[in-house]
C-alpha cells in the first residue's frame, strides 16, 4: 500500500468491502468473508540489514519503545502510530532526536500493518488493544513486541499464543525481568536448588496514586480518534476523566494493578519456581481510599495453589505506598534451605539462618510512579534486544507468547475470583475454571460487534 494514500480514501474502500471499521477489515485483503493472509516465510536478514520497526501507542510507554529501539543498531523506526495526534508529534519528535531519518505519523494503525516493509511493530496501547492488535500484526506478518499485559482476558491469551504458531512470527511481551542479567543468572541456580525446594512466593507493589474523580459527559476532543480508540471494546459515551491513564482502573478498558504491575514480579515467582497453572485462586480487597470511578481494587491480595505443593500470593496498594522490605516492588521465594530476595535486577540469598551467601546490587534504581520506565531504560533495552535478536536469527525470545499468557492468565483469575467473589479451582492443565460458570464467564468479554478478534 501507498504510504501517502488518503486516510479517508483508506478507509472508503475498507467500507466498500462490506466491512466497515471493525477488525475483519483492516486493510483489504481480508475483507472476504474472514479470511486471513496466506502464511509466508519470515524475512532473512543480512548480517547488516536495517530492521524496519512501527511504534503503536506513543503516550506513555511507546516513548521507552521509541528510546530503546533508537538505541539498538540496524533498526530504523519508519511509522509512528496512536490515535491522538499530540502523541503522534511528541513521538516523531523523540524519534528525530535519535535517528537522522523522521518516521511518518499515522492515526490509524490498519496502515502500518498493510505496509509490507514494517517488519516489527511495538504495542503500548491499552490493554484492552493488546492482544486484538497483536493478533492483526502477527496475520499480516509482522514480528511483535506487545506491552504486559498481553490480553485483556485469557481468551484473549489463548488467541493470541494460537496466532503465533499459526502465522509463525516471533512475539515478545514486556516481561523485562527476563531479560535482566542478573535474574537470567540466579533465577536457575534457584531452580537448581540453591535455597532448597522451593515453595512460597511472595510478591508485592505499592505506590500512592490519586483520585481519578467523577467523570463527566464531554465532548471527543479533536486531536483524539475515540472510535478507534474503544475498538473491540463495547461503546460508551465519552467522558473527561478516562483518557489517557486512568482506563487502567476500569474493566471495560483496563486490568487493574494487578495486571499493570502485579504481572512483572508473578511472573518472576512463577519463573524461579517452575509453576504453571493453579489448581485454586483466591482474592481479597476493594477499593478503600477514595470513593470515585475507579472499579477495580486499590488494595487487592491475590493466592494461587499449584499441584506441585507450592504457593504465590502478591500484594498490591495502589494508594498506600509503605513499603515492605522496604523495597516499593519486589519477590521473596522461600525454599527449604534459604529465601530469595529478587529486586529488579539486584537479588540477595539468605541461608535457613538468614544469613547472607549470596548478594548482587545494581545500578538501575526503579521508580513505581513513572509509567515509561520503572525498571530504567538500559535495563528494558536488553528485552528489546533479545526480541531484535529473534527476529533477526531465530533465536528463542526470552517472553514469548506461551509464557507471557500463562503468568498474566494467573493476575486475570485473581480479578476474576475478586470479581466474583469467591475462591476459584481451576483446571491445572491450562487455568479453566471449574464447575463455576458464572466465574467462566469472565474467561473473555464482549466486543463491540465487527471488532472480535480472530485467528
Amino acid at each position: 500500500m501507498n504510504k501517502n494514500i488518503d486516510r479517508r480514501d483508506f478507509l472508503k474502500r475498507a467500507s466498500a468491502a462490506g466491512v466497515g471499521l471493525g477488525m475483519a477489515g483492516y486493510f483489504a485483503p481480508l475483507a472476504r468473508a474472514g479470511t486471513r493472509p496466506k502464511v509466508t516465510a519470515a524475512r532473512k536478514f543480512a548480517a547488516n540489514d536495517k530492521i524496519s520497526a512501527a511504534v503503536i501507542g506513543t503516550n506513555g510507554r511507546g516513548l521507552a519503545h521509541i528510546e530503546c529501539l533508537t538505541g539498538l543498531p540496524d533498526v530504523e523506526i519508519t511509522y509512528i502510530c496512536d490515535v491522538d495526534k499530540r502523541a503522534v508529534a511528541k513521538g516523531i519528535k523523540e524519534t528525530a532526536k535519535k535517528q537522522s531519518a523522521a518516521p511518518q505519523g499515522l492515526g490509524d494503525f490498519r496502515k502500518v500493518l498493510a505496509d509490507p516493509s514494517v517488519d516489527v511493530v511495538t504495542i503500548a496501547t491499552p490493554d484492552h488493544w493488546h492482544s486484538p492488535l497483536a493478533i492483526l500484526a502477527l496475520a499480516a506478518g509482522k514480528h511483535v513486541y506487545v506491552e504486559k499485559p498481553c490480553s485483556h482476558n485469557p481468551y484473549e491469551g489463548e488467541l493470541l499464543v494460537q496466532a503465533v504458531s499459526k502465522y509463525q512470527r516471533v512475539l515478545q511481551m514486556g516481561a523485562q525481568r527476563r531479560s535482566f542479567p542478573n535474574m537470567r543468572a540466579i533465577i536457575p541456580e534457584i531452580q537448581n536448588g540453591l535455597i532448597g525446594k522451593t515453595y512460597f512466593g511472595r510478591a508485592w507493589y505499592d505506590n500512592a496514586r490519586a483520585s481519578i474523580g467523577h467523570g463527566k459527559p464531554a465532548p471527543v476532543p479533536d486531536w483524539l480518534d475515540y472510535e478507534l480508540w474503544q475498538g473491540p471494546a463495547p461503546r460508551r459515551p465519552f467522558i473527561d476523566n478516562l483518557v489517557h491513564y486512568n482506563w487502567h482502573w476500569r474493566w471495560l478498558y483496563g486490568t487493574g494493578e494487578a495486571l499493570n504491575n502485579g504481572t512483572h514480579e508473578v511472573d518472576v515467582c512463577r519463573w524461579a519456581m517452575g509453576v504453571n497453572w493453579p489448581t485454586r485462586v483466591s482474592s481479597n480487597g476493594g477499593r478503600y481510599q477514595f470513593q470515585d470511578d475507579w472499579e477495580t481494587p486499590d488494595t487487592q491480595t491475590i493466592a494461587w495453589d499449584f499441584a506441585e505443593g507450592k504457593t504465590i500470593s502478591w500484594e498490591g496498594r495502589s494508594c498506600n505506598d509503605y513499603p515492605i522490605e522496604k523495597l516499593s516492588r519486589g519477590v521473596l521465594v522461600y525454599g527449604t534451605e534459604g529465601t530469595a530476595l529478587l529486586d529488579g535486577n539486584a537479588y540477595t540469598i539468605y541461608d535457613k539462618k538468614k544469613k547472607i551467601i549470596k548478594q548482587v546490587k545494581s545500578t538501575e534504581v526503579a521508580d513505581p510512579t513513572n509509567t515509561v520506565s520503572a525498571s530504567g531504560i538500559d535495563l528494558d533495552q536488553l528485552h528489546f534486544a533479545n526480541f531484535l535478536d529473534a527476529v533477526r536469527n531465530g533465536t528463542p525470545p526470552n517472553c514469548p507468547a506461551t509464557e507471557g499468557h500463562n503468568s498474566v492468565a494467573l493476575l486475570h483469575l485473581g480479578n476474576i475470583a475478586w470479581r466474583v467473589g469467591r475462591e476459584l479451582h481451576c483446571d491445572p492443565t491450562n487455568g479453566h475454571i471449574l464447575k463455576d460458570s458464572d466465574a467462566m464467564k469472565l474467561w473473555r468479554r464482549k466486543y463491540e460487534s465487527g471488532w472480535e478478534p480472530k485467528v
